[in-house]
């Protein structure tokens, strides 16, 4: 009933955008105006982004790792949009790497620098840059290799991710407290690890076929709920943990893999319209 409703409101919007490549004689209305909504998620992406910059430069740290934390949901949205009504184009991932290298590039480098890491000059604004450009690299990356992509696997930390890992350890400590040396080299270590991470070969499960599944087993609406209530009772806690887990799994299963506890897994292809 969702996906027709917006269908339904895709139909009345105007045209932004038009893939010749997608349309077909007879549903020109439907075609010309499905792909405003994902960029129009796209657009709430990089208004998050440019939103958390400002906050930055108030010094309203909290209220910036908020907004790239918000930024991840418009990302996500855009993509799901997209898919459902079958509007991908190369518009649409173009303009999607730019908010994202706003967002959770230029963005949380700037938290990250303005927060924790200005005491350190020369080494605190590298790390800021390096975070920035190893974003960028990854992004770009992914665009020409969006087509042999291992399914089910991201090649690499994706960019939304160590961006929110950042955006979250700011968070977490604004809600538990904490300040001083051990919290600015906590930044300064993770900085330079999330770009590492990035750039690797790493890879990263997307998660991305369970989300897509018409129907789930009962216990998976369970969890659901469960997870909801967790989230809401402590918001920058969950949030962390459950970060922190990800970006740690990676490295962890390519140990398994190598120590052959765990089994390769076999390769596809799979064409993903967000990273």
């Amino acid at each position: 009933m969702a996906n027709c409703l917006i269908l339904k409101v895709a139909r009345k919007v105007s045209i932004v955008e038009k893939d010749d490549h997608s349309e077909k004689p007879g549903d020109s209305h439907v075609i010309r105006g499905v792909y405003i909504l994902p960029n129009l998620f796209t657009m709430g992406n990089l208004f998050c982004g440019f939103f958390s910059i400002i906050s930055v430069f108030k010094g309203n740290f909290q209220l910036a790792a908020t907004a790239i934390i918000i930024a991840n949901v418009f990302d996500i949205l855009d993509g799901k949009a997209a898919r459902l009504m079958h509007a991908t184009s190369r518009f649409g991932m173009e303009f999607d790497s730019l908010a994202d290298l706003v967002s959770f590039g230029v963005a949380p480098a700037l938290l990250a620098f303005t927060w924790g890491l200005s005491e350190y000059g020369r080494f605190g604004w590298l790390a800021a840059f390096l975070f920035l450009a190893c974003g960028a690299l990854r992004l770009a990356r992914y665009n020409v290799q969006v087509d042999t992509v291992e399914k089910g696997f991201f090649n690499g930390l994706p960019i939304p991710a160590a961006a929110s890992m950042i955006a979250t350890m700011v968070m977490i400590f604004y809600h538990l407290g904490g300040s001083g040396t051990a919290r600015n080299v906590m930044v300064l270590l993770l900085t330079y690890a999330l770009a590492f991470l990035m750039v690797s070969n790493v890879k990263y499960r997307s998660f991305k076929e369970a989300l897509n599944k018409d129907r789930a087993p009962f216990m998976a609406l369970v969890l659901v709920a469960v997870f909801i209530i967790i989230l809401a009772s402590e918001p920058q806690i969950t949030l962390f943990v459950l970060l922190s887990l990800y970006v740690v799994s990676g490295p962890v299963e390519r140990l398994l893999l190598l120590l052959g506890l765990v089994k390769q897994v076999p390769r596809g292809e799979e064409k993903e319209e967000i990273v």
